[in-house]
């Protein structure tokens, strides 16, 4: 088995390049040829490899193996999950107030919840392709579902699937999306809008 470090890594894609320890050229890496593990490949990690051939013959990384895994760091704890989580009955509760004191029309509920359900299901069909090296869904779908009622099934996504709920700026932008559909909500469907619509410019 060749030993190397993968010197270059695009988790998105799911593929990198390995720098071998002999000095022969980098060689390309695909997510697949790891086999399960617990963490994702990182930049800098040492591995040992078999060295392989696509359908084009080109030079690949096969039945690829960590030689010294990365400490995992410890998973939050489940009362920080629920806390985040609470926001998704909160929201319920707030619109289930505005319909009763400004009679908020009932198929909005239907499409919050229909809009939480499929941006549910992306994420979890994006979580699946980064671990198959499959097609990956573009994060600017992603806030786009959220920004269009979906946002509280990708929080529930990020926190019990553990997908996309990493990376510093996928999650500002993400409650970005978030404040400006709760500020888009209030606009439409309470007094807030009299006020916006009379308040001087």
């Amino acid at each position: 088995m060749t030993r190397g470090r993968l010197t270059q890594w695009d988790d998105a894609k799911g593929y990198g390049f390995i720098t071998p320890d002999d000095g022969t050229p980098r060689l390309f890496v695909h997510i697949q040829a790891f086999g399960p593990r617990p963490q994702r490949p990182f930049v800098g990690e040492r591995l040992g490899y078999r060295e392989g051939r696509d359908a084009q013959g080109k030079r690949r990384a096969q039945h690829v193996r960590s030689l010294e895994p990365r400490p995992m760091s410890p998973m939050p704890k489940a009362r920080d999950h629920g806390r985040v989580l609470l926001l998704v009955p909160g929201f319920a509760a707030f619109v289930l107030a505005c319909h009763l004191l400004w009679g908020v029309p009932n198929p909005v509920w239907g499409v919050y919840s229909a809009m939480s359900m499929a941006t549910f299901i992306v994420y979890a069909l994006d979580k699946r392709a980064a671990r198959l090296g499959g097609w990956r869904v573009a994060e600017n779908t992603l806030h786009g579902l959220a920004l269009l009622c979906g946002w509280p099934g990708a929080l529930l996504a990020q926190e019990l699937l553990r997908h996309k709920s990493a990376k510093p700026a996928f999650r500002r932008l993400f409650w970005l999306t978030v404040v400006l559909n709760v500020l888009g909500f209030a606009l439409l469907f309470t007094p807030l809008r009299e006020w916006a619509v009379r308040r001087p410019f």
